[in-house]
């Protein structure tokens, strides 16, 4: 069988990876969520939405001779990973995947650990403050659970519709963004709190430096429950895998 990666992106590494393959001239297909409305254009062809499910992309993977899988989506994009590992058990694929060391608590963090969004919102039980919420616009209607926060939104697309929160300020950005950004974003809307995901990466860790040095605290959330696979940090690491499992292996 030919080499035909499938690689499952929307983040910076995979588009790094795109371009590796497409330097290196080898074929693959580019699958984005569907959840920004313009996305980065790709050096290999694209395909965007979902497939339907496990079942869904095993059928993909067969009807177009993929060889290899390469998860490349979001670490919170969990049920995309699962859909994968499935998949690529039920067809024989090889799969790895893409993805960021989480982050670390340094000295001078202040961070509070919680598992998920529902505890998010719940840790904000608290008298009224200013509050970051570096989320993207997935999760946003949760908050209004706690509607005595100001909240300040960025998002890579202006909303359609405007977020259902009664106090917000939008501001409209795409990363990477830079540490001495962020500290002046933070100092400009006078912020008390920051909420993200402990996503990784260089492309988002700006707000974490801010943060630091601006002495102020953030809920951080943790990591979903992924499935067991092999993990590649970089592009590179990915193409030594691809070196090392041949297309000839898929076992369908």
């Amino acid at each position: 069988m030919a080499q035909h990666l499938l690689i499952l992106g929307g983040t910076t590494e995979a588009s790094a990876l795109a371009q590796t393959v497409a330097d290196q001239g080898i074929r693959a297909t580019f699958s984005y969520a569907g959840r920004v409305a313009n996305p980065r254009q790709q050096p290999v062809p694209t395909r965007n939405g979902g497939f339907g499910g496990a079942e869904g992309l095993a059928r993909y993977i067969r009807d177009h001779n993929i060889s290899h899988v390469i998860d490349a989506t979001h670490p919170f994009a969990a049920q995309m990973s699962w859909n994968a590992f499935h998949a690529c058990t039920e067809t024989g694929t090889p799969l790895t995947a893409l993805t960021r060391p989480a982050w670390q608590a340094e000295p001078g963090d202040n961070w509070q650990h919680v598992p998920d969004i529902d505890a998010a919102v719940a840790a904000l039980n608290t008298p009224a403050e200013r509050i970051m919420l570096a989320l993207g616009r997935m999760h946003l209607e949760a908050f209004a659970a706690q509607p005595q926060h100001h909240y300040v939104l960025r998002l890579v697309d202006a909303p359609i519709e405007t977020p259902g929160l009664p106090h917000h300020t939008v501001t409209v950005a795409r990363g990477p963004f830079k540490t001495a950004d962020d500290i002046a974003l933070f100092k400009t809307h006078a912020i008390d709190r920051i909420v993200c995901k402990n996503a990784g990466g260089r492309g988002a860790e700006a707000k974490i430096h801010a943060a630091r040095a601006l002495g102020l605290p953030i809920l951080m959330i943790d990591r979903p429950n992924l499935p067991q696979r092999t993990e590649c940090a970089t592009p590179d690491a990915v193409m030594t895998w691809l070196n090392a499992h041949p297309a000839t292996d898929r076992g369908v």
